[in-house]
């Protein structure tokens, strides 16, 4: 293990754990956001030199091979991956006890090197494939999140996250100083914490903190206390843990708020919602980020180069972006641009122009994210098209495997873009993953984001699409409330967060507003400095760069929590 640089504080070893993680794209080890943040976080463990370690289910299943009909319907497949070719075997075994039976729970071991600074953080990967267990035992970290399968097998692979990953770090020798649990997923931890402690709660919470990425109630895991009884004997038994949630169930969240020294949020304004939906707790916030050299395409990484020297192990001199000369940001851009265009077309049979103001959605198909809400009324968005300027529209993203709700906004954008396909040009890119996501966010001229307000924690795409000099028009929540400058770093859909009153607005009538809101931009701000005042939209590409460069990193944040949460 890594010894702490200066820069590390006086934190000492963290332990960070993940029900998914992004670290690259052949290893199918992620979903969306919360996978994609613990790839780049891990990242910036290795640049900053932080003494860590990363404990995550192997995943070798993946989570979604992504296929899509005619119509738009998704078909969902496992997604597996060469666990060996990227992965060491590790000679370790410990038991969970789940059903009353022994779980088998051995480990895989991939490393996290910096470029930067050529220091490591292992990624252990916990593996219950083993010949001792039951055939459904070998399934629990088979494939994230286990779509299909009922409440009571995510219980199974919270308890082998949480527990079994704590028992194989302890097997292997870490010395660990911090638990970091990145969402509830992991609250199993505090469990064995309390075993170790003699149950005495507070020393457990010297040893924890946590971080939630979810304003969405559902998005908070509760399993009923007749369950926990079914699956749950040992390490402590389920009424050793009813103090630290509820008489409704045993909900993960405050499993890890009560046995946590510390919580955030990962964004101002999901500071706010996570304080009303937890009153009696104290969160802080820290705003995500992302790995600044892994999400930058090649031209913009040249540009930087040649004046802003020093970015990759100082990304706080993006405020420097000032100097950026208009022709050579403008070339990056197109250069990044054909690339993307060209990748589209190969990959998907498309016809997109890269001479045509390209507006990119990539996201989970989750609901409240509103990957449709473009298409509200395609009267007004053909008129835009006709008479104000060329658009074409680029999307991505899978709906969780079963979700109709989510399949259904995929179907959505199938129907409307075949109404339109005579003015508009829209793909939808099929299976999206970590390449098709930096492929969009570093080559399209627009970000777009309009999740329903307050339901987006932070939404770091929109960060990845900055360094690449592409403005956000999106809604004024997650992290767009703290980057967004009105005309300057792009521009915002609805009402001012202060001025937003979801809670007396039904959803239609709010998404009505919203798609108003989109189109009105569209029509008099976006579209016409697209094509008719090229110097300002240069400047708008610079000032995102300048403006929000220099904070929305993962080593900002990855600072944030040496000092706020990991130092004793």
């Amino acid at each position: 293990m890594n010894t702490p640089t200066a820069d590390a504080g006086s934190a000492s070893r963290i332990a960070y754990y993940t029900m998914e993680i992004g670290i690259e794209n052949d290893l199918h080890t992620y979903s969306g956001g919360l996978g994609v943040l613990a790839g780049d976080t891990i990242r910036s463990f290795a640049d900053v030199g932080v003494d860590g370690v990363c404990v995550t289910p192997l995943n070798e299943e993946g989570y979604c091979k992504q296929t899509l009909e005619e119509d738009g319907s998704q078909v969902s497949d496992p997604d597996p991956w060469p666990v060996e070719e990227h992965c060491d075997p590790i000679d370790v075994e410990v038991t969970v006890e789940i059903y009353g039976r022994d779980v088998a729970v051995t480990a895989w071991r991939y490393d996290v090197v910096s470029e930067q600074s050529g220091e490591t953080v292992p990624v252990i990967f916990l593996d219950t494939d083993v010949e001792s267990n039951d055939d459904d035992a070998r399934q629990y970290t088979k494939r994230l999140y286990a779509p299909g399968y009922g409440e009571d097998f995510t219980l199974a692979q919270e308890l082998v996250l949480g527990i079994g990953g704590t028992r194989i770090l302890d097997e292997l020798g870490f010395d660990v100083d911090t638990y970091h649990m990145n969402e509830g997923h992991a609250a199993f931890l505090t469990a064995e914490l309390l075993a170790r402690n003699d149950m005495d709660a507070e020393a457990v919470r010297e040893q924890c903190v946590f971080t939630t990425h979810t304003p969405v109630e559902a998005g908070h895991d509760e399993f009923d206390w007749g369950l926990v009884e079914e699956l749950l004997s040992d390490p402590v038994s389920p009424e050793a843990l009813r103090p630290f949630s509820h008489e409704a169930g045993l909900n993960m969240s405050l499993l890890a708020l009560n046995l946590s020294s510390y919580a955030n949020s990962v964004a101002k304004k999901h500071q706010e919602v996570s304080r009303n939906m937890f009153p009696e707790f104290e969160i802080d916030a820290i705003t995500n980020g992302v790995h600044v050299p892994y999400w930058i395409g090649d031209a913009f990484g040249d540009l930087y180069d040649e004046h802003i020297t020093g970015w990759r192990d100082n990304p706080y001199k993006f405020k420097h972006a000032t100097v950026l000369p208009d022709d050579e940001l403008w070339d990056a851009h197109q250069t990044q641009k054909r690339e993307t265009i060209e990748f589209i077309n190969e990959r998907e049979g498309s016809e997109l122009d890269p001479d045509t103001l390209t507006i990119g959605f990539a996201r989970r198909a989750a609901p409240y994210k509103r990957a449709n809400l473009i298409f509200y009324n395609n009267d007004r968005l053909r008129h835009i098209a006709e008479n104000v300027g060329d658009v074409q529209l680029v999307f991505a993203g899978k709906a969780f495997p079963g979700d109709e709700n989510g399949e259904q906004k995929i179907r959505d954008i199938f129907h409307n873009a075949w109404q339109l396909n005579d003015v508009i040009e829209t793909q939808y890119v099929e299976d999206y993953d970590m390449e098709v996501g930096a492929k969009l966010t570093a080559g399209v001229d627009v970000w777009l984001n309009n999740p329903r307000r307050p339901l987006e924690a932070c939404g770091t795409s929109g960060m990845k699409a900055a360094y690449n000099g592409i403005p956000q028009l999106g809604t004024l929540d997650g992290w767009w409330v703290e980057g967004h400058i009105e005309g300057e770093t792009g521009w915002k859909i609805g009402p001012d967060p202060e001025e937003s009153t979801p809670d007396q607005t039904t959803d239609e009538e709010e998404t009505r507003q919203d798609a108003m809101a989109l189109y009105n931009q569209l029509e008099n701000e976006v579209i016409p400095t697209y094509y008719d005042d090229r110097d300002h939209w240069i400047d708008v590409m610079r000032q995102t760069i300048a403006f929000n460069g220099p904070y929305y990193h993962t080593r900002r944040m990855v600072r944030e929590y040496l000092l706020d949460a990991y130092t004793k």
